[in-house]
C-alpha cells in the first residue's frame, strides 16, 4: 500500500481488495452497567474490551487510578474524553481512504487526526491485500469485537489495529493489545480462515509512529493467556 498525494489529492495506491471471506456485522450495544456488547445471532456477547476492563490486573487499575488522583478527575476525564475522539476520528479517516472515498474534516481536531492517519498509512506499505476493515468477530458466544483491518501484511494474514497515543508505548506497557489482537485473531480462524502476524500501528499526537509485531509463536502464546481471561471473566460473573 502507498500513500499518493499529488495536486493536493491523497490517494491509496498499490493494494487490492479480497473479499474472500463473509464478514458480518455485529450491532454493538453498552448496557446500563457500561460494558460494552455486541449483537450476534440475537444473543448479547461480551466485548473484547469488557472482558479486558474486568479482568485487569489489581496494580493496573490502581496505577490509573493513581494517574486520576494526580491530574484531578475533571483533566482525567478530559484528557481521555479527547483521546477518544482524536481515536475515532483517525480510524475514520484511514477506513474511508481505503474505501476509496473523499473525507476531510477542516477543525483543528479533524486536521491532526487526519495527519496521523497518513503518518500511519505512510507507514503500511507491506500491505497489499484487503479482506476487510472494521471487521466484526466472534468466538464461540463467549465474546465478540472488532478489528481494524485484516489482510496480508508481507505475505502473510494479518490481524492490524490502529491505534492512538498521547506519548510514545512501551512494549510492556501494552499487554492490552496484544491480547486483543490474539483475541481477534482466534474469533477469525475459528469463523474464517488463518492468522500468522499480527501487526499494532500506533501513532501519537505528535505523529510519531511505532508498530508492534506480534509474530505466530507470539500469537499462540497470547492466545492461551487470552482464554484464561475469558475463564476468568465468566467465573465472577456467574
Amino acid at each position: 500500500m502507498k500513500f499518493i498525494e499529488d495536486n493536493n489529492k491523497s490517494i491509496l495506491g498499490d493494494f487490492s481488495w479480497d473479499k474472500k471471506y463473509p464478514y458480518k456485522k455485529y450491532e454493538r450495544a453498552t448496557t446500563d452497567k457500561g460494558q460494552r456488547t455486541y449483537d450476534v445471532e440475537g444473543k448479547k456477547i461480551p466485548s473484547v474490551t469488557t472482558i479486558l476492563s474486568a479482568t485487569k490486573p489489581k496494580e493496573s487499575q490502581e496505577s490509573l487510578q493513581k494517574w486520576r488522583d494526580r491530574v484531578g478527575a475533571e483533566e482525567a476525564r478530559k484528557i481521555t474524553q479527547a483521546a477518544a475522539l482524536r481515536g475515532t476520528e483517525m480510524h475514520y479517516v484511514i477506513e474511508q481512504y481505503m474505501n476509496g472515498v473523499g473525507y476531510l474534516n477542516l477543525t483543528p481536531q479533524g486536521d491532526l487526526s487526519r495527519r496521523m492517519a497518513h503518518t500511519i498509512i505512510k507507514n503500511l506499505e507491506p500491505l497489499k491485500v484487503i479482506y476487510g476493515n472494521e471487521v466484526s468477530l466472534a468466538y464461540k458466544d463467549l465474546y465478540a469485537g472488532a478489528t481494524d483491518l485484516v489482510g496480508e501484511h508481507s505475505g502473510e494474514p494479518t490481524i492490524i489495529d490502529f491505534k492512538q497515543a498521547n506519548k510514545p508505548k512501551k512494549a510492556e506497557w501494552i499487554d492490552d493489545y496484544f491480547y486483543q489482537i490474539a483475541a481477534y485473531a482466534l474469533a477469525h480462524e475459528d469463523s474464517f480462515g488463518p492468522i500468522n502476524k499480527g501487526v499494532i500501528c500506533v501513532c501519537t499526537k505528535d505523529l510519531y509512529y511505532q508498530q508492534f509485531d506480534m509474530n505466530k509463536s507470539m500469537l499462540d502464546e497470547y492466545k492461551d493467556k487470552w482464554l484464561k481471561k475469558v475463564d476468568q471473566y465468566f467465573k465472577s460473573n456467574s
